[in-house]
Parts: structure tokens; sequence; C-alpha cells
């Protein structure tokens, strides 16, 4: 229980401070191959590329212990390009939705029609079109677009940023947000359970409390002695809490684990999961509107490929296969300590897409939810680490329950003489 708790004294303190597995980012993008024809109102069609893998490090700073039990800190994320595990390079030219353009087409929809014709009318000046061809690196980590000038000045606060745009721009170098967790000492049960993030209780992204609440730990490490039942955690980049649940246990490389994946409830709509209800304005069952945590931009988060989705989501494009194997996510956690042995957590961004009278860029664009692209963070324990993990947690528990039965052998005669003895002596 000591070696548990988020103290400098406990052995998985430095493992807590700078996680030593070794942690992936793999990027999976999917590119329109006919473009033309979608303006034209064709279905889209998709062909997935990737995946482009970044080696991620991460480490906490600014880590502040509080008189309550709790301690509160910043982890900072480093991502670095390894072309060796990749199937393509950061240069690679690729044709996806013009995110920008498309996206503010949909979140005007309702204004003026002056206003939409005279963005119509800029985006022809700027030569801005519904498709674009950039480079992996600038999809990921930003491109300068004189369309965020221009929107910025059409529509003041529509789009609450400047400068470069990039999909994974605020991922790399940067933090997830001021967590404070119970450190354990006083009660092991919260171990790592949140307290706050960044000052707050619950968000206030969704239209119930329910939703809103800040549930379970920091996605990190969980309560030792874990029930075979679900396990939680917020997460900053869903803006939500998840929950994911138990479906069987098994080892990871001799260690036993828990396997947690998500249920098919996870990013159902309100109408067949009633308690989702406050994550809605919804759509089909399997995608999640987070336009409200997005800046207001149409946007949706999935599994990939809409794996566990409604069918119509997948029958909307041509190139998906999802499946379980490659899409589902998971998480194998060693239930005696809760720290995670080998996981793959995966998600995929969506856009929103359709005509909007009076911009004639988005010509005959049928209403459809876009798959983006579909990532997986991933890591499992190994080397020394994983030796020290089994060493003391599989084979020393064995060899002392091994020696416990020898003694209860070697004690059994023992014991028998002396009721013998005791007995000829009366």
């Amino acid at each position: 229980l000591q070696n548990v708790r988020i103290d400098p004294s406990s052995i998985s303190f430095q493992m807590w401070k700078e996680i030593p597995v070794p942690f992936y980012l793999s990027v999976h993008f999917f590119e329109v191959l006919n473009p033309k024809q979608v303006l034209q109102g064709a279905k889209p069609v998709l062909s997935q590329r990737g995946p482009y893998v970044y080696r991620e490090y991460r480490y906490k700073t600014n880590i502040t212990f509080h008189d309550n039990d709790t301690v509160s800190y910043l982890e900072y994320r480093k991502l670095f390009f390894q072309p060796d595990l990749s199937s393509g390079s950061e240069d690679e030219y690729i044709v996806v939705p013009n995110i920008l353009m498309l996206g503010a087409a949909v979140m005007m929809e309702k204004l003026p029609n002056f206003l939409k014709i005279l963005l119509s009318g800029a985006l022809a000046g700027l030569k801005q079109e519904a498709f674009m061809n950039r480079t992996v690196g600038e999809i990921m980590w930003g491109y300068e677009d004189p369309l965020i000038d221009t929107i910025n000045k059409l529509v003041p606060g529509l789009i609450p940023f400047k400068g470069k745009f990039g999909l994974f721009a605020d991922f790399n170098n940067s933090n997830s947000g001021v967590f404070t967790v119970n450190t354990g000492m006083k009660n092991i049960s919260q171990v790592h359970m949140v307290d706050s993030w960044n000052g707050l209780k619950k968000v206030n992204y969704w239209r119930s409390s329910q939703c809103n609440m800040i549930n379970g730990t920091a996605g990190e490490m969980w309560p030792p002695f874990m029930s075979p039942t679900s396990l939680e955690f917020y997460s900053p980049d869903a803006c939500r809490s998840m929950t994911l649940v138990y479906e069987q246990s098994g080892t990871f490389q001799g260690v036993p684990t828990y396997r947690f994946v998500a249920p098919k409830t996870l990013f159902a709509n309100g109408t067949d999961y009633p308690p989702n209800e406050g994550f809605c304005p919804c759509m089909q069952s399997g995608i999640q509107n987070v336009s409200t945590c997005r800046l207001n931009a149409p946007m949706f988060i999935s599994h990939p490929h809409f794996y566990n989705a409604d069918p119509s989501l997948v029958n909307a494009v041509e190139g998906l296969h999802p499946s379980k194997d490659q899409h589902g996510l998971f998480l194998d956690v060693h239930p005696m300590t809760g720290i995670p042995m080998n996981c793959s957590i995966k998600l995929q961004l969506n856009l929103y897409i359709k005509h909007v009278s009076g911009i004639i860029q988005t010509g005959k664009i049928e209403p459809v939810v876009l798959p983006l692209l579909w990532f997986a963070e991933s890591g499992s324990i190994e080397g020394s680490v994983l030796k020290q993990f089994y060493n003391n947690l599989v084979l020393l528990p064995s060899v002392l329950d091994y020696v416990q039965y020898i003694f209860l052998g070697l004690s059994a005669p023992l014991i028998i003489s002396a009721a013998v003895l005791m007995a000829m002596s009366k």
C-alpha cells in the first residue's frame, strides 16, 4: 500500500512522475480520392494513409503537495517523428477537406446571407477550395492560411485563434491542464482519483450535470485491488469522463491483468442510451458531438472506422472497414496495483460537412460526417521495469506461497507427534 501512494518515498512515485514506458502516437489520415465528385454530391471515397508514428515522452512539472492529501501537477507531452516505424514521411502530400473553410461554412449557416456572400467572395479572392492538398507535417503541426485573418475580420470571435492552423498544434510541447489528484496517504482507495481539473470540480461543456462530472483518475494509474467491473478516467482531449468495462482476465509477460474495453454505449446517442442525452445535440449512435469544447466547430469523435457505430455512418462513405482487433481500444491493468501494463487508446476525429446556401465553394456536398484521421496512443511496460514488476508481484509471491505450503507440510508431522505425546502423557 505504501508503494502505490503518490509519495516521494514510494517505489511507484518516480514512475508516476516521469512515465518510463515507451509511448507511441500513431496517426492514420483519410485521403479523399474523389474531391471533385464530392462537390457534385457524390459519396466520398476514402483511402487510409499511414501510420505516421511519433515517440511520445510524458513528464510532470509543478508538482505541489497540499494539506488535504492531494497533489497538483502539469503533465507535458513531447513528440518525435519515427521514420523507421512509419509508412511514409511528413513531407508526403494528402488530399483532405479544407477544415477551416468547410467548418466555418457550417458555423455560419444560420448567419445573415450578406455575411455568407462576403465569405464566399473572400474565399474566391483567396483561391480557397473545399479540399486541399497539403503535407502530413502541415496538417499535423500547422500551416499559414490567410483565411484565418479573413474570417476573424468578417466574423470576430468565430474562430478564436490566430497564426498557424494544425490539428495537433496544441498537442506537442504542451500540457493537458492542471490536474489535482488524491495521494492516497490517508485513504488508499482514493489514490490517483481526480479532485479537480484546472480548478474545476466539473466542466460546463455539456447539457447535464452527469455528463459534466469529472470522474475517475487522470488515466495513468488506478487505485489498487481493482474489481473486475469497470474503471473511469477524465480525458481533456475528449472533454469528458469515460467509463471502460471489464472484458476478461489475462496475463501480460507473465503478469496477471484485467482487460478493460469501451462499451458500445460510450458514444451512443441519447435515444439509444438516455444517460448520454447530455452530450447532445446528437446524430447517429457511435459519434459524439464535441463542438462545444472545440471552438464550436462541427467536430465529432468516434472509434476508428466508426467501429461500434450506426452502420449508416460507415455506408455514407467508401473505404472504411471497422474491426474490433484494429479499431477497438483496451487497457490491460494489473489489478493488485492499478498500474496499466499494456494499452492502446484509439480515437477518430470527424468533420461534419454539407452544402451551405450562399457559399458557392461548398458546391452540392451532401451532408456527411467525414472521417479526417484516427490515432492510437499505445504503450506497454518492458525492460527493467517489467522485470521488477514480475519479480516483486509474481515471482516473489509465488515463492512465498510455495514456502508457506512447505512449512505447513513440515509442521503437520510435528503437530501430530505433539498431539500423540500429549495423549500418552495423560
